[in-house]
């Protein structure tokens, strides 16, 4: 009799703990976008309905490094061996904007649909679950993550660095990650310097703190640009955009410009065509 009273309340147990079990992952069809943002929180695919980026031939000054990237996507997209690849080095020359421009550039050459997805650093943890999705769909995807960095006792890069390579599963060989970072190890030299100074072993410290980046087959270097690039990268735009503009007028103001903000990149030289296209009532469409 104990038995069966205690019958009704086991399947009410267990059918409140099927209801409370994750669903397990639907297959994915990556059919409303060429690009996609990661949701952690939810396990959500946003598609973005328009890229912001520019077109390759705009990003001056960083041919070998344009060259290179464009080469291993190519052949990722052809579904041939590529490496993951570390964009790091100076602020604003073009790293996070060479990806998508790559992206776009070999998209619009092969048959088949090559997808950008982003995922943000905050969401790195779940970056299993997002390639579980992504080992189902039948199209190959660039895994993107801006100004990747790690600080202080953040232990996130740990889980990164078995998945990228080194763990049981790794990455579906239909993912290939490209990262950007103003660091080449993803941790500030004071950080590294730290482990040297206060580990027992200090050698295998600092070790285990840069061995990620190892783990990028692909290390692009991006560094500051020189005065005569930086009005390269102007007159690229003036040209693009059609921009009415004396050269006389154009290489003083846009020499000004850099001057009043301490640098020359890529972002400054942008700043400056809104500025000028502003003053000079001419619509920037990026489209």
């Amino acid at each position: 009799m104990q038995d069966e009273s205690l019958e009704p309340l086991l399947r009410r147990i267990a059918e409140a703990l099927e209801r409370m079990s994750p669903r397990p992952p639907e297959a994915l069809e990556l059919n409303d976008a060429e690009a996609y943002i990661w949701h952690a929180d939810n396990n959500l695919l946003e598609p973005v309905a328009k890229v912001n980026r520019v077109d390759l031939d705009l990003l001056k000054g960083i041919d070998s490094v344009r060259d290179t990237l464009l080469a291993n996507t190519r052949r990722f997209a052809a579904g041939l061996p590529a490496n993951n690849a570390l964009l790091w080095g100076a602020r604003g020359m073009g790293k996070s904007s060479l990806v998508k421009a790559v992206h776009a550039e070999v998209n619009g050459e092969i048959d088949s649909r090559l997808i950008l997805v982003e995922i943000h650093r905050e969401d790195i943890p779940s970056l299993p679950d997002l390639l579980l999705l992504l080992a189902s769909v039948d199209c190959r995807c660039i895994l993107f993550c801006d100004d990747l960095s790690f600080d202080g006792q953040d232990a996130t890069f740990k889980s990164l660095k078995a998945v990228l390579e080194g763990g049981l599963e790794g990455r579906p060989s239909s993912v290939v990650f490209y990262a950007t970072s103003n660091r080449r190890h993803l941790m500030p030299r004071d950080m590294i310097e730290n482990e040297r100074s206060t580990a027992i072993n200090p050698a295998e410290a600092v070790e285990e703190k840069v061995s990620l980046s190892d783990r990028f087959g692909l290390w692009l270097g991006f560094h500051t640009c020189s005065q005569d690039e930086y009005l390269a990268m102007v007159r690229g735009y003036v040209a693009f955009y059609g921009i009415p503009a004396d050269n006389e007028t154009l290489r003083a103001e846009a020499i000004e410009w850099s001057v009043t903000r301490g640098a020359r990149s890529g972002r400054v030289a942008w700043q400056f065509i809104q500025d000028l296209a502003g003053r000079l009532e001419v619509q920037l469409d990026r489209s």
